[in-house]
């Protein structure tokens, strides 16, 4: 067999390559980029998905999930051309504070930029989706996307929430502003509910209502145990970006596996329901915060910056993991019925 070829294995032929597992070395060639910025930037690995790298650690979290332990025979020439790759990505991340930063910003004006933080990581997450969704291609062939596609599409989903998120801020891509006055009827509710059946909250809001949360269209104006708090909620902190990534990863996980359409539409749509309920949570979290813990703007945010990720990464990561153990489940017992049904008609022969 040429060892320039890429080659499905079943697992009882070597995989090693340079002294380590050829999967081990292409999940570090594909992730070097990523801790080449995190020991150079460290700072900018904030959790907020439009103040910084932050997703660039759970893109490297996909990568690994997929790659590590997996049985293919790579070519050492493949490997060496995205090693080969890998230090171009890095070089523009080694450029930026030398000129290519200042270089990208002056695009604001040429291309009518809004938000310029989120023009300018948009740039870092569109070079490594470039980066990642090459190489792949390179290792693995024509069918990567069925091999390992959620670390390139949860980057390539990022990239495009950033990209809304510079020309269309607040509330100027109107359908995707037409969620967040229902998010909010709903989180006026809850808070309402629990005031007047679990916990106080807080004393009337400041409008006379004889409740401590009050909805208006993409407004809610609360008066907490700490004084009075007012939210103007735009689409991105309505939980749109979640909804966005959550289909793209979702699509890639559907694509591998092998399943009936209905099977894999009950999964999509279960899991969009889950996604629905994970941002009122984070919205019910945000106000319960406001109104029992503090008041303090900068407080706030800081506790409105991580409450997205830390709220919807692992809810997304446990639900694909309970698809895939259901699945595999269910194919071993497939497989043990077809197993079994061959030896009965063996015997019977």
């Amino acid at each position: 067999m040429s060892r320039d070829k890429t080659v499905a294995s079943d697992g009882s032929e070597g995989h090693v390559i340079f002294g380590i597992s050829s999967s081990i070395a292409a999940t570090l060639i594909l992730i070097s980029p990523i801790l080449y910025t995190l020991v150079v930037y460290p700072d900018t690995f904030i959790l907020s998905w439009n103040e910084g790298r932050g997703g660039f650690l759970f893109a490297m979290a996909f990568i690994g999930a997929e790659l590590v332990g997996l049985k293919y025979s790579l070519a050492k020439k493949r490997l060496l051309m995205v090693a080969v790759m890998a230090a171009l990505t890095i070089s523009y991340f080694i450029a930026l504070p030398y000129g290519l930063s200042d270089y990208i910003r002056n695009g604001k004006d040429a291309y009518n930029v809004s938000l310029v933080d989120s023009w300018m990581w948009m740039w870092d997450f569109i070079v490594m989706t470039i980066f990642v969704a090459s190489s792949l291609l390179m290792l693995f062939g024509k069918k990567w996307y069925k091999i390992a596609s959620a670390g390139m599409i949860y980057l390539a989903g990022s990239a495009l929430i950033l990209a809304l998120d510079a020309f269309f801020p607040f509330d100027s891509l109107g359908p995707l502003q037409i969620i967040v006055p229902i998010y909010l009827q709903i989180d006026q509710a809850v808070i309402n509910f629990i005031d007047t059946s679990v916990i106080n909250v807080g004393p009337q809001t400041p409008n006379n209502s004889a409740e401590p949360a009050l909805a208006r269209g993409n407004l809610l104006v609360m008066n907490g145990l700490h004084g009075p708090f007012a939210l103007q909620v735009f689409w991105p902190s309505a939980g749109v970006h979640s909804m966005i990534i959550y289909t793209l990863v979702m699509l890639a996980l559907l694509i591998k596996m092998d399943m009936p359409l209905p099977r894999k539409l009950i999964y999509f749509a279960a899991g969009t329901l889950g996604t629905v309920a994970t941002n009122l949570v984070r919205i019910v979290s945000l106000s319960l915060y406001a109104l029992v813990v503090t008041t303090d703007v900068q407080e706030w945010e800081a506790f409105h910056s991580i409450a997205g990720e830390i709220m919807f990464l692992p809810w997304l990561g446990i639900y694909l993991g309970v698809v895939i153990y259901i699945e595999n489940k269910r194919i071993r017992r497939l497989q043990a019925e077809a197993g079994g049904s061959a030896a009965s008609n063996q015997s019977t022969r």
